[in-house]
């Protein structure tokens, strides 16, 4: 058994724009977009929905824009196995996170918890 939840959206902006999507979400959400120390693609809105990682994330020229989850588990291999079973395709890893494009074309990657301990304790779904 395994346990998993969504964790976060991500606004993936080719590099060039991510700056300007950052403020423009900023504007929308409140937080500002504060680039992450450790992956400097990401510029994180801090609070911008409760209990949810909210992000601007920069992408390759050859990617076009658009909008991904990710899901947080405490077993991501037996996680994209559960998704892949529900028809989801794997096309990428990186690190531990593993990109999955679901049935309709939508991306989605599946990482280790990210969250506070105890907010993924009390929200994640238990899975056989």
């Amino acid at each position: 058994m395994h346990r998993s939840r969504l964790y976060g959206l991500f606004i993936d902006t080719p590099a060039p724009d991510a700056d300007a999507a950052g403020a423009f979400w900023s504007g929308v959400f409140g937080p500002p977009a504060v680039p992450e120390p450790h992956e400097p693609e990401f510029r994180m809105l801090a609070g911008a929905v409760p209990g949810l990682a909210l992000g601007v994330q920069s992408i390759g020229p050859s990617d076009a824009p658009r909008y991904h989850i990710d899901i947080e588990t405490d077993d991501v291999d037996a996680e994209t196995a559960r998704l892949t079973t529900l028809g989801a395709v794997e096309i990428n890893r990186w690190l531990d996170c593993h990109t999955l494009r679901a049935p309709g074309g939508h991306l989605l990657c599946v990482i280790p918890v990210h969250s506070d301990r105890t907010l993924f304790d009390a929200e994640a779904r238990t899975w056989p």
